[in-house]
């Protein structure tokens, strides 16, 4: 259906701003940490944190008070989390992987590759992206394992 009504439209315009603005002033209450890192972790946060913004944009049985303490849970619970990973190695070690090298004086390892479930041609394409990126075309490879490969 291409058009419902005049007030969904209203109703999507005025909780859009007012659930933009709940995002906004949650992500500056949390820190910078809730974008900056993006390991696997922040990155399940940050897709949540889009999709709840989603349903409360878009689905009319979802209150805008209850769409934004669903923001604010996500954004307490990583907080939460990422102030535990400071302090206890066990709970670091749950949450962040760490750095895995797949090309080691110039060559692939292949053992690694395997390890990652990752293809010659996805480090070859992610080294092209990164030299193509940085002004030095002699960028190190190097790869962190992703939400998808971790």
């Amino acid at each position: 259906m291409f058009f419902d009504s005049w007030s969904g439209v209203g109703r999507v315009a005025l909780l859009g701003a007012l659930a933009y603005l709940a995002v906004v002033v949650a992500l500056r209450l949390s820190g910078k940490r809730t974008l900056a890192k993006m390991n696997a972790f922040d990155l399940v946060v940050t897709v949540a944190l889009g999709s709840t913004l989603a349903t409360i944009l878009l689905t009319q049985q979802v209150a805008l008070l209850e769409g934004v303490t669903a923001l604010a849970v996500l954004v307490v619970l990583q907080f939460l989390v990422a102030w535990l990973a400071a302090r206890s190695s066990t709970v670091r070690k749950a949450v962040k992987s760490q750095p895995s090298y797949l090309l080691h004086r110039g060559r692939l390892l292949p053992e690694a590759l395997r390890a990652h479930r990752v293809t010659e041609d996805e480090v070859h394409q992610q080294s092209v992206h990164r030299a193509s990126a940085t002004s030095t075309p002699s960028t190190p490879w190097s790869w962190r394992p992703t939400a998808a490969s971790a």
